[in-house]
């Protein structure tokens, strides 16, 4: 297989956690910095920040580092961009997702996927139709083929990067990952049906806050949060699918590593001392 694009995957692949922050879109000084840092990984919030493509557009731009891939002698980021779109996945607004894979991420975070249904969606529009003799058929893909800019910005040339802009491990020489948000008390009881409509997700993100929410806590921790985390933890381990938390902090990090996350979200420090004991932790 030729060398991974994505680092977080090729972290997954090897058992380890990877670390990264979300980050508002749109600024030079925060996409130069974050590029440098030892993250692994940067999630751009389009959530519940303006969605705004020409931010995006702007930060990828400004995380090139051609001295990076100069002394890596890869195209790989060092820091792996990602974008968390702002649709729920009851609405599979299958054009945000086509457009935010055209400007050239590696990864989309799905929020709000309660239902099987919501999980097929997303996963067909993140990947194109695959060939006639393809093993994978299965979500069939809708993103519509029109990739200028991505090509450009992953370094490839257009046959390439079709082969490897499909959805891992649905794929496994797929560089995009599908991160698919559990984050409601709906989609922890329905993960064991969308994980059997969806067995090869990417990774599923245990939502804290959210679940909080719909569990009538007021966005507050506690045992009811607790409980509904750990099942959906077991539902993900007994299905081998890979799973994160995007509240991780000093209060935490040892739990959740101990606990077997492998996508690790602390907050966008320049100093952190939960990425610090992390990497620690993981031996890294």
């Amino acid at each position: 297989m030729a060398e991974r694009l994505n680092r977080v995957i090729e972290l997954i692949e090897s058992g380890k956690p990877a670390f990264g922050p979300f980050l508002p879109a749109g600024s030079i000084p925060d996409a130069t910095w974050i590029a440098s840092s030892n993250y692994d990984f940067v999630v751009y919030e389009l959530e519940h920040n303006a969605f705004n493509l020409s931010d995006l557009s702007l930060s990828l731009q400004y995380m090139l580092n051609r001295r990076q891939i100069l002394e890596s002698g890869s195209l790989a980021p060092a820091v792996t961009p990602m974008v968390r779109i702002p649709v729920n996945g009851r609405e599979q607004s299958q054009w945000i997702v086509k457009q935010v894979l055209d400007i050239g991420v590696y990864g989309i975070v799905f929020p709000m996927i309660n239902t099987p249904e919501d999980a097929i969606a997303a996963l067909q529009a993140a990947r194109y139709i695959q060939a006639d003799d393809a093993p994978d058929q299965e979500p069939v893909g809708r993103r519509g083929h029109a990739p200028g800019n991505a090509l450009r910005y992953w370094g490839l040339d257009q046959p390439d990067y079709f082969d490897r802009a499909d959805v891992w491990p649905l794929d496994p020489n797929g560089e995009i990952l599908t991160i698919l948000q559990c984050e409601t008390i709906e989609g922890v009881n329905n993960l064991p049906a969308i994980l059997d409509a969806v067995p090869k997700p990417g990774l599923i993100l245990i939502s804290e806050s959210d679940l909080s929410v719909s569990l009538g806590q007021k966005g507050q921790p506690g045992p009811l949060v607790d409980e509904a985390v750990q099942r959906a933890r077991a539902v993900c381990q007994e299905r081998s699918v890979p799973y994160g938390s995007p509240q991780v902090d000093m209060s935490n990090v040892d739990q959740r590593i101990d606990e077997g996350f492998s996508f690790l979200m602390p907050g966008p420090a320049r100093v952190s001392e939960a990425l610090n004991r992390g990497r620690e932790l993981a031996g890294r």
